[in-house]
């Protein structure tokens, strides 16, 4: 059986996280194999890359640079945590994704 990927995006605020904490919770309880993650971040690499785009001192940042930091993060996080996830067979829910790159970086 393969996997399903479903995101939540939005902008700050808007219950995103809690939306996705509660299907969590039902998908478990209806005993679907579920994997919650987050981006940027979900994996020890990509926490750490967060780290360095959340940090006020990167406030000089290129845009590109930034990109592709975004870009290497989720990579690392498809490497580590979705693909595998997804071919076992669980659902795996993401507490944003590239809709969110699109519209901060892109926009």
């Amino acid at each position: 059986m393969t996997g399903i990927f479903i995101t939540f995006e939005g902008i700050e605020g808007c219950g995103k996280t809690t939306q996705i904490k509660l299907l969590d919770d039902e998908l478990r309880e209806m005993g679907f194999p579920t994997v919650l993650t987050r981006e940027p971040g979900g994996t020890p690499i990509s926490e750490r890359i967060r780290a360095i785009l959340l940090d006020p001192a990167s406030s000089k940042i290129s845009p590109k640079t930034e990109l592709l930091l975004y870009a290497a993060g989720r990579n690392q996080h498809i490497y580590e945590v979705i693909s595998p996830a997804i071919s076992s067979g669980k659902i795996v829910l993401c507490d944003r994704y590239a809709d969110a790159t699109t519209a901060y970086q892109g926009a």
